[in-house]
């Protein structure tokens, strides 16, 4: 089966910068165009609510790209396996993820997050203050940005004064994630990000040594020591670990927070509401989440031949193993047959699904963390500014899968 010219220029169109403000037409186009597949390119592009949850839950679907046919392929033309080295978690199945995830998670428990909410206040109030002086609040530059990087630096004990370099390193790491190869062969800026990727796992390999002289009161200290059963997590695996934590709890949760500064400040009604009621704050990170989500997409690798799609009484699906298939989450947020109005922004709405923070065994470890950040920076600004109103549109960053702005001017 050969997919038609149009599905594969829709796929074509979410690459091109002039839909970074507004994709969600041509995820509307394909959700309602149905599963997109591709042999000749392994490929299987899936587009419901229901597709993309049974594959983030169904046992054969796994995350190290390595075991795709393309990879392989690759591999066998002389392609270096893995450039940046030892992946985190989140690129491994089991058993190493279930190894990995259970040590790292003895490292991130609810306790460990809570305590951090005192900090997380405190860190937001002085940004506000900050703005409030100013007089002129960017919403990326003045919370959204240093707010999750503030805390993902503390959380593993990473100097504040190396932050500038761990965002431009983030930033460049994050466009890894886009599609480009699977769609035009060219993988933009692989130079660049290389780059960065070894200065960061370099950096971190100085601070673990400072660390295992030194313990703080920080998780790369924790996961140092962590241990269970006489297992322990090897030098690259912290590595990893922090690199992984790094850039997922910090691009991520700048979307996430930017993503409901705007959403409320377009539907001013909640903005107000929120003002007023902090409790709102919950459903409006929730709706956030669904309704423009910090992560657009997602990769899975069929580690047997899949079925997909019979459960949920649509088109069944056949994946052969080795094939590849992208989870286009910001079009299944928008499933009718999962949200009413599913256009519209709307916290006060009985249901909000979602799977912004995945399903299955490679559930969020962050969320906890990520949708703390949030509720307290989106009380907290509303609060502050009352009045706030939009000065302008947005821009975005050229990122696809962790798609964000890059400013946001608000009027206070």
């Amino acid at each position: 089966m050969t997919a038609p010219a149009e599905p594969q220029a829709l796929l074509l169109k979410l690459l091109d910068p002039a839909q970074r403000a507004d994709p969600y037409p041509v995820y509307r186009q394909i959700l309602q165009g149905g599963p997109m597949q591709m042999p000749e390119a392994n490929l299987h592009v899936l587009s419901s609510f229901a597709d993309c949850d049974e594959v983030l839950r169904h046992p054969d679907s796994c995350s190290d790209r390595l075991k795709s046919t393309v990879a392989q392929r690759a591999l066998a033309a002389g392609e270096q396996p893995r450039p940046f080295g030892t992946p985190g978690f989140l690129f491994l199945d089991p058993p190493d993820h279930t190894r990995l995830r259970r040590l790292v998670s003895k490292a991130f428990s609810p306790r460990v997050v809570k305590r951090l909410e005192p900090d997380i206040a405190t860190l937001v109030d002085g940004l506000l203050d900050a703005a409030a002086e100013r007089g002129e609040f960017e919403a990326i530059a003045d919370l959204a940005y240093p707010l999750p990087v503030a805390v993902i630096c503390r959380l593993l004990g990473v100097p504040i004064e190396d932050e500038p370099k761990f965002g431009s390193a983030s930033t460049l790491l994050a466009q890894g994630l886009d599609p480009f190869a699977t769609f035009t062969g060219q993988p933009q800026g692989l130079e660049e990000r290389l780059e960065a990727g070894l200065w960061l796992r370099g950096y971190l390999r100085e601070l673990l040594e400072r660390r295992r002289a030194q313990p703080a009161d920080d998780l790369m200290s924790a996961l140092i020591a962590v241990e269970e059963s006489g297992d322990q997590l090897t030098e690259d695996e912290i590595v990893a670990t922090c690199n992984l934590l790094l850039i997922a709890g910090h691009e991520t949760t700048v979307n996430l927070i930017a993503n409901g500064i705007l959403a409320m400040l377009r539907n001013r009604e909640y903005w107000t509401a929120l003002s007023a009621d902090p409790d709102r704050a919950a459903s409006i990170v929730e709706e956030t989440l669904r309704y423009d989500p910090p992560v657009q997409l997602a990769g899975r690798v069929a580690g047997a031949d899949m079925t997909i799609g019979e459960k949920s009484g649509g088109g069944v699906i056949e994946v052969p193993k080795g094939d590849t298939m992208m989870l286009l989450m910001a079009a299944a947020h928008r499933d009718p047959a999962v949200a009413e109005r599913p256009d519209e922004f709307d916290p006060t709405r009985t249901t909000i699904r979602h799977l912004a923070f995945g399903h299955g065994p490679h559930f969020c470890l962050g969320a906890p963390l990520a949708r703390m950040e949030a509720t307290v920076a989106l009380s907290a600004v509303t609060q502050r500014f009352p009045h706030a109103q939009l000065a302008g549109e947005p821009s975005y960053k050229p990122h696809v899968t962790l798609r964000g702005m890059a400013r946001l001017d608000v009027a206070v």
